[in-house]
């Protein structure tokens, strides 16, 4: 399925994603390059493992960033042992191109340490940035923006503040030292524009360097990323970063010759209705909750405080699906959240319950995500609505395999970053669109996007 003859048969990279929106954005840049890519939800059976080798791009999503060191010991050298049977020549340990983790949960630092026995080269690349969704990477520091304006990401309004994992440190190579005893180097925008990419790269090398973190902020510090990947890869090369990864080594390949430019099939068609869920806090998901509630959406919040105890959650998901079905009933579309934007009193009162309760803030936002699952799945089962949106990198997690549903590939862009994806499943939900959206993605009319289709 490769379509070019200057590209290696099968497989061209094989991923695990930290958390399900991150991996959609993954599957995104390769699919709409011309590169079909399926992603597994769990491990795939050796039978559907089988299938799965005419794709470029075989991807594992999971919820790693949302783990402690512990069960990242248990879980995923599985994966990675998965993924070193695929013999890609590249393996992709994918991150939030907010980098989102720390020593005690998403660590990336203690994910490469478990995949560079199974899946490492002479060298690791780390690539956070990706310009398309506003992430830029200029002397190893990294930049988001919002809105337009870019914000260093110590300084970031939201990941600066975010409740798990707060951003203190914008230099990727510190932060990540603080997870690994790995060495690490960098080699910058400047160093690449005038050409000494490959000198640096090598010296960092012998100097013992594992880990080499690749500036990006343009399409050519891009390219020269993607060409360093490629061009370096030896037998096998593990490369960390986000989606900005697949995108680099696309563009190289473009400019090269190797790969055609291709252009994605960027309409889809509208729908009547659409169901969505929200265990998102950001303040861009917020505005987007604003919009969708005065434009044919019915915003059902639920009390996210009751998830401490798990039957007085279940009770709040059974009312919470009541109301969603009432509003597709009454011509509106369903959108359960949990929070509105950072400053919503509703995230205090869940840690104010928590500690009261003495409940574990792991288990309880599982239970939160897992619940928003199953209320989607019996308004998708009630309804037989055909397109659905989840907003928020864990929630997305919890509520595909709450879901059953096994795997995705990408039909249509949708935005940058959340493509509108087909499900596969054994169960209703066989074929379905859903779209999975991180906190900081999209713009703010981009539930209504999802229903109202888009038009070339």
């Amino acid at each position: 399925m490769t379509p070019s003859s200057g590209l290696p048969d099968g497989p061209l990279i094989a991923f695990y994603g930290d958390d399900y929106t991150g991996s959609s954005a993954a599957m995104e840049a390769l699919t709409f390059a011309g590169l079909p890519t399926i992603l597994f939800l769990e491990l795939p059976s050796p039978e559907q493992l089988a299938t799965a080798v005419q794709f470029p791009g075989i991807g594992i999503a999971g919820i790693a960033r949302a783990k402690d060191p512990a069960w990242m010991e248990l879980n995923l050298p599985p994966v990675f042992d998965m993924l070193a049977g695929i013999a890609a020549p590249i393996s992709h340990y994918k991150v939030c191109s907010t980098f989102d983790s720390a020593p005690h949960i998403g660590s990336i630092g203690r994910a490469i340490d478990l995949a560079v026995p199974r899946l490492g080269g002479a060298w690791h690349p780390l690539l956070v940035a990706s310009p398309t969704m506003g992430r830029y990477q200029v002397f190893g520091n990294l930049f988001a923006t919002v809105n337009g304006v870019g914000h260093r990401l110590d300084r970031h309004p939201t990941m600066s503040r975010h409740p798990v994992t707060p951003m203190d440190e914008a230099e990727v190579g510190r932060h990540l030292a603080r997870q690994t005893a790995r060495p690490i180097g960098l080699v910058d925008f400047v160093t690449m524009a005038n050409g000494e990419a490959d000198q640096t790269l090598a010296r960092l090398r012998a100097g013992g360097a594992e880990i080499i973190s690749l500036d990006a902020l343009d399409q050519s510090s891009l390219i020269e990323a993607g060409r360093l990947m490629w061009e370096n890869r030896g037998d096998r090369l593990l490369a960390i970063g986000s989606q900005g990864v697949e995108q680099a080594l696309v563009a190289y390949w473009q400019s090269v010759g190797l790969l055609p430019h291709s252009q994605a099939h960027m309409s889809f068609s509208p729908v009547q209705r659409i169901a969505c869920i929200s265990g998102s806090c950001s303040p861009v998901t917020a505005t987007q909750i604003a919009y969708a509630a005065e434009n044919g959406f019915e915003v059902v919040r639920l009390d996210a405080a009751r998830a401490v105890d798990a039957a007085e959650w279940t009770k709040e998901i059974c009312r919470g699906a009541d109301r969603g079905l009432a509003a597709v009933s009454a011509g509106r579309d369903p959108l359960l959240i949990t929070a509105s934007g950072p400053d919503d009193p509703a995230i205090g009162a869940l840690k104010a319950a928590i500690e009261a309760s003495g409940a574990s803030t792991a288990a309880t936002n599982d239970r939160i995500g897992a619940g928003l699952g199953r209320a989607l799945d019996r308004m998708l089962q009630t309804t037989r609505l055909q397109r659905a949106v989840v907003a928020g990198g864990d929630t997305s997690g919890h509520a595909l395999q709450a879901m059953t549903v096994y795997a995705l590939s990408a039909i249509a862009p949708l935005v940058s970053g959340a493509p509108l994806c087909r499900a596969a499943s054994d169960r209703e939900h066989a074929n379905i669109e859903i779209a999975l959206k991180g906190g900081q993605v999209g713009g703010v009319d981009l539930f209504c996007l999802a229903r109202d289709g888009k038009a070339i």
